[in-house]
Order: C-alpha cells, then sequence, then structure tokens
C-alpha cells in the first residue's frame, strides 16, 4: 500500500511540472531516466551518455535468483538541422545465475538499438515570453500556455543477438517508435512523457510509457522520480527509479540511480552510477526570427548575382589601377608595411611543405 500511495503521489506530481530547450549552455542529458527527451542536443553536437549498473534478480515462481553487473551506453549526433537527432543505445550485462538445477554466468547484449528522433513542435521556438517589468503578480500567475509541450517521434530499429538473454523465436530485427512530450512549466520543474511500442513485430513485442519528472535543486543539483510501465505477451511491469545528477562543467555531469518493481516474478532492484559529456566545438548557434531558423550568410561570396561589400572594394580598387595603366600613369609604389607583408606572405609560402 506504501508503494501504491508513492505511485499515486508521483502521478499527481508529473501533471503538474516542467524547464529546457534544443542547444542550451550547459549539457542536457536524458540520464539516469528511461525516458528520452523531446529536444535533439542540436546540430554538429555529439553527446555520450554512459553508466554502470548492479542488479539483484529473483523469481517467486520459477525459483532463481541472479545478481551482476552491467554497461549502459547511448551516443547522440546532431545531424542536418537542430531538430534532428541520431541515437545509438547499446546495453551489455554479465550475472551469475542460480536455481535448484542450474549455476552459470550469463553474459551478453541485452540492447542494441539505432534510431534517429526529430522535433515536430516547439512552443519556445520563438523565444520565452518577456517579463512584465510592472507586474510581479503577472510574472508569477500560472499560463495555460505552459501545458503545451514540445512534441517529437521517434523511430528506431532493435538488433537483438542470440546470447544468454535472448528470447526464443525473437526476431534478429524488429522497429521501435516512440512519442514524446515535454513540458516547460515556471519554475525549475521538467515533465517528460514517452509513449512506446517495441519490438513490435517480435514474439517479445510490448507497448509501454515513461514519466519522468526533473527539479533543479540549484545551478548544479537536480534530482528526479520515474515511473515506467510495460505490457507485453512475454513480460509486464512497473518499475519506479529515483535519481540525482550533478554538473561538474558545463559540458559534463554526473549521475546516480536506484530502482525497484512492483512484481515478485520477477523481483528487481538495480542501482547505478554514470556520466554526460558533450562535445561541441563545432556547433554554431541559430538565429531565430518569426519563429524560422535563419539561414547563416557568408561572407565575401555573391547572393543573386549581387557583389558583397568586400568584392565591390576589390572590384574598385582593380578598375582604378586598370584605369591608370591605360593612361600610362605610374602606380603608387606599396607602401613599407605592404612591401614587408607580401615578404612575409612569402615566406610562409616557401615554408609550408
Amino acid at each position: 500500500m506504501k508503494l501504491l500511495r508513492l505511485v499515486l503521489l508521483g502521478s499527481i506530481l508529473c501533471a503538474s511540472t516542467s524547464t529546457y530547450s534544443q542547444f542550451t549552455d550547459q549539457i542536457n542529458s536524458n540520464r539516469p531516466g528511461k525516458s528520452a527527451g523531446a529536444f535533439a542536443v542540436g546540430k554538429k553536437v555529439f553527446q555520450i551518455e554512459s553508466g554502470l549498473y548492479y542488479i539483484n534478480e529473483s523469481h517467486d515462481v520459477l525459483d532463481y535468483k541472479a545478481n551482476g553487473l552491467g554497461l549502459e551506453f547511448t551516443g547522440r549526433y546532431g545531424l542536418l538541422k537542430e531538430q534532428l537527432e541520431l541515437t545509438l543505445d547499446v546495453q551489455f550485462q554479465m550475472d551469475k545465475y542460480k536455481s535448484d538445477i542450474l549455476e552459470t554466468n550469463r553474459s551478453g547484449l541485452r540492447n542494441t538499438t539505432l534510431g534517429a528522433k526529430y522535433l515536430f513542435y516547439d512552443p519556445y521556438k520563438k523565444g520565452e515570453e518577456k517579463p512584465n517589468i510592472y507586474s510581479w503578480k503577472a510574472n508569477h500567475k500560472f499560463k495555460w500556455k505552459s501545458l503545451i509541450p514540445a512534441i517529437s517521434g521517434y523511430a528506431g530499429v532493435n538488433y537483438t543477438m542470440d546470447n544468454d538473454y535472448s528470447i526464443p523465436d525473437e526476431a534478429t530485427i524488429s522497429p521501435k517508435i516512440m512519442l514524446i512530450t515535454q513540458n516547460h512549466f515556471k519554475g525549475k520543474w521538467v515533465f517528460v512523457t514517452n509513449l512506446i511500442a517495441d519490438k513490435i513485430t517480435s514474439e517479445a513485442k510490448n507497448f509501454g510509457y515513461v514519466l519522468t519528472i526533473t527539479y533543479g535543486v540549484n545551478e548544479k543539483w537536480s534530482a528526479f522520480f520515474e515511473n515506467k510501465g510495460v505490457k507485453g505477451d512475454y513480460y509486464s511491469d512497473g518499475i519506479f527509479t529515483l535519481g540525482a545528477t550533478h554538473l561538474l562543467m558545463d559540458n559534463l555531469q554526473v549521475d546516480a540511480s536506484i530502482s525497484k518493481n512492483i512484481k515478485t516474478t520477477p523481483d528487481l532492484i538495480y542501482g547505478g552510477i554514470g556520466f554526460s559529456w558533450r562535445f561541441d566545438k563545432k556547433h554554431k548557434d541559430i538565429e531565430i526570427k518569426d519563429g524560422k531558423e535563419v539561414k547563416e550568410k557568408k561572407e565575401g561570396k555573391s547572393k543573386n548575382g549581387v557583389l558583397s561589400d568586400e568584392e565591390l572594394q576589390k572590384a574598385s580598387e582593380k578598375a582604378e589601377k586598370k584605369k591608370r595603366r591605360n593612361k600610362g600613369e605610374d602606380l603608387p609604389e606599396k607602401s613599407t608595411q605592404e612591401q614587408e607583408e607580401q615578404k612575409s606572405k612569402r615566406l610562409e609560402d616557401e615554408i609550408e611543405p
């Protein structure tokens, strides 16, 4: 009953909270929860999210126990547009399995998924609403607009290897699709929802959801509560997770979490630690005007046949020199500074291989 009350409390909280956006000054990670946020990492941004976990599993009916370690890895890359992200998810586990008739060591990939996520709708694309400098009440009152979430779609492919964790007759290749929403409420809260259809063409097909609520304690620390539900012919369960993250640098964070399910067939408890790291040196901030992305202008090049200021200046100087030559006039001698610059340039050209 205590667990049920906790579930109901979490559901009530999840109905009322959220924060964050596309590319941010500080890293925005999905860890350590199991949900995916609606926003991509940003164009030309590469991000790694990885961690180790310990798992303890037992089954009342089949009467077995298993405990061991696992490694989770997620690679995310922003491709072509700010809204598009490619992802690779890999989970490797090794444990010791023990029952009345068998005792063995197991190992293998439990999950390998390659997919893409696209942000279809961003309610904050035109920028945050400007504060009212005349009214404290207007700035702090609840805004119904905050109930409108950012919306993304995900499509991926699962690759299942034949190992100790594979299900009999499970398809080697199977699809995964997901609808993702993310709300931004006033304050320090983030609320993410994932609706999932996984391994649809396989014997292990399942449908589920993930609800994650995050609270920013301060600039360095945040805490979260998560509920994951899954329903399938082979496995159904509900899992609850508590965790926290700490920002070490703008592009690096560490995390810790602990999870527990509601069943005893099997009974699961696991906890882990991890990190998220972002490489964003190639990312360039985009300009948004009237809710639309402004294409980057390249200096020194003409567009639609119209010369740039730099090209006009060079053309003018060239025309002036040609005019003086035709008239037989002596061209002005180059200044000492210009001569030194040309000499330096020639030396650099000779040194370069």
